[in-house]
């Protein structure tokens, strides 16, 4: 299951309380203060993991502690720090405060650790308390209480290129073509549900991901759809892969559709918008004299507009070479 949002409360431990102590030994009538200090509460961290590409773990779990730490004892013994609690977030995970409405982080390097919630210092012994004035303290202060956060998470994936396009586009086999990701693919729109990453390999152990989100929809930026709602993951790629059907099922004019999808993401993001576009006509198998694609690229107007088909592969690694160059910044 493909969860891309979450709320939930994450508390760091309490420090453990100082203790109030005398060494007690044979023939020593008046031993010392010997009270140890109380341990450190445990910090809570967010681990950027490639491990995990999905919020779903925070679906049934909103509570996240770390260990408390523990109290000190006599003998000037210190109480044990608790244990800090990492937890996994997938790489491209936000994360907000919802009480003061604040992004902390944006998890968007795998590896990155940040420390979200500190843990509560330890009280202090009634030995800290000893002086030349009062050499017998009979007091000890409490562990402070740990910090405590009430967070949204908000996954936005990583991709390199994305595609857009009506539903029943073609999206999807496109994808299941060009990498080994094997998304559902049939007859019908809003095939897709979820995004789908595929990592698309060319020869010379050269690569690339190319992220597939559901079809779009005039009116998706008002949540017409289901592509809206997963247009967020599409808006840290480099560069949009717009295909567009030949011959849509309900026999509208390709152009326009291009117009309508182009409306909706400049609705939607500005950022989406302005994004560097490469076009591609698909289903060109159902055109073999290529007249019809033809005159489609015309009308657009628009420079470098491919023609491939996701069934039969005709074109399919010269658009994956393109998307390369244009992803590692070779060609514009």
């Amino acid at each position: 299951m493909f969860v891309d949002e979450a709320k939930i409360w994450v508390k760091a431990g309490d420090g453990g309380h100082g203790c109030v102590s005398f060494r007690r030994e044979k023939f020593v009538a008046k031993g010392g203060p010997d009270g140890g200090d109380g341990g450190k509460g445990g910090d809570v961290y967010f681990l950027a993991s490639q491990e995990i590409d999905t919020l779903v773990d925070f679906a049934g779990k909103h509570h996240w502690r770390a260990k408390n730490g523990m109290p000190g004892e006599g003998s000037n013994k210190a109480g044990a720090g608790g244990e800090d609690l990492v937890i996994k977030v997938p790489v491209g995970t936000i994360v907000y405060d919802t009480d003061i409405d604040m992004m902390i982080k944006d998890m968007d390097t795998p590896g990155m650790e940040v420390r979200i919630v500190r843990g509560g210092r330890g009280g202090r012994g009634n030995k800290s308390f000893a002086s030349s004035t009062n050499q017998a303290p009979r007091m000890a202060t409490d562990g402070k209480v740990g910090q405590e956060r009430n967070l949204r998470l908000e996954l936005k994936l990583i991709a390199d290129v994305g595609l857009v396009g009506l539903p029943n586009a073609g999206k999807s086999t496109l994808v299941s073509r060009s990498s080994h990701a094997r998304p559902k693919v049939a007859n019908y729109p809003f095939t897709t549900l979820e995004p789908v990453l595929g990592i698309v390999e060319l020869p010379g152990f050269r690569r690339f991901v190319m992220a597939d989100i559901p079809g779009l929809i005039e009116g998706a930026h008002d949540g017409a759809g289901l592509g809206h709602d997963f247009l967020k993951h599409i808006e840290r790629t480099r560069i949009l892969l717009h295909l567009l059907d030949i011959q849509p099922d309900d026999n509208s004019d390709p152009v326009g559709n291009y117009h309508k999808i182009k409306n909706e993401l400049a609705m939607h993001s500005k950022t989406l918008a302005e994004k560097p576009e490469i076009i591609a006509v698909n289903k060109t198998d159902l055109d073999p004299d290529g007249e019809y694609t033809q005159d489609i690229i015309d009308r657009l107007g628009v420079d470098g507009v491919m023609g491939v088909s996701a069934v039969t592969g005709e074109g399919l690694d010269e658009l994956n070479e393109k998307l390369w160059r244009v992803v590692k910044g070779k060609e514009e």
